[in-house]
């Protein structure tokens, strides 16, 4: 199995949770600063940090799967025409973990699933997103495909790429100067304009905007001047399957 779980930290853990319900994720475990939220199609973990904390309002890239040395065997197996072995099992701080390391020296964890099924309450219609940035699109799309992603064409963009995962939730590539990094957004599978009026109705105002390819609803980011590096807004892309 693979599963899209970024893990985000901030220090606005009150403002994160009522974004994410009004979005229609439900949250599923509240354990002192540690907050698990499911949505229709992926995880998102959020971990408090003080205000002011190097880390607060940024994303780590992660994924839950079933067994992890089965995962870290298939990873490695995929990637033998490359001559790499991305997959290495290690004990993290919170625990045995695999970590993928890319040729551009990004790395990511695998965890894994301490669930199979997510929330049936959640809505179905959103997705998680978890973006790689990279000035190795091409390296790091075949390190997705490596560990079990599945490719998603991207109409005319030759320099991004966009991979589904079997149980939930959407990884994206994307062309970015400066180090390799994570970024979080969502999709939604549906009409936008009932998800700005859900938000509104929470207090949460979100503006549309007409993309190249796609209508995006714009929200103000809960970090939003935590940090130099935090962007002011999230991303809900509107996707028609």
């Amino acid at each position: 199995m693979l599963r899209v779980r970024p893990l985000h930290f901030t220090s606005r853990l009150d403002s994160w949770g009522r974004l994410l319900t009004a979005l229609g994720m439900v949250r599923t475990e509240n354990d002192s600063g540690w907050q698990v939220f499911d949505a229709g199609l992926g995880r998102l973990d959020l971990h408090a940090v003080p205000e002011g904390a190097a880390e607060d309002g940024s994303t780590a890239l992660a994924v839950e799967v079933g067994d992890l040395a089965e995962f870290a065997r298939r990873t490695n197996l995929a990637a033998g025409e490359d001559g790499t072995t991305p997959a290495e099992l290690v004990t993290a701080d919170h625990g045995d973990a695999c970590r993928i390391t890319a040729p551009d020296g990004f790395s990511f964890l695998a965890d894994k699933a301490a669930r199979g099924a997510q929330c049936a309450d959640a809505d179905p219609a959103l997705a998680v997103v978890g973006v790689w940035f990279t000035k190795d699109p091409a390296s790091a799309s075949r390190t997705l495909q490596q560990v079990g992603a599945r490719p998603r064409p991207v109409p005319d963009q030759d320099d991004t790429a966009d991979f589904t995962a079997k149980n939930g939730g959407v990884l994206m590539v994307r062309p970015a100067s400066g180090a390799p990094r994570s970024g979080l957004g969502f999709e939604y599978n549906g009409g936008l304009e009932p998800l700005r009026e859900r938000l509104a109705s929470a207090g949460i105002q979100a503006g549309i905007t007409e993309e190249a390819f796609a209508r995006t609803l714009h929200v103000a980011n809960p970090d939003a001047g935590a940090a130099a590096h935090v962007p002011a807004t999230l991303w809900i892309s509107q996707r028609h399957a």
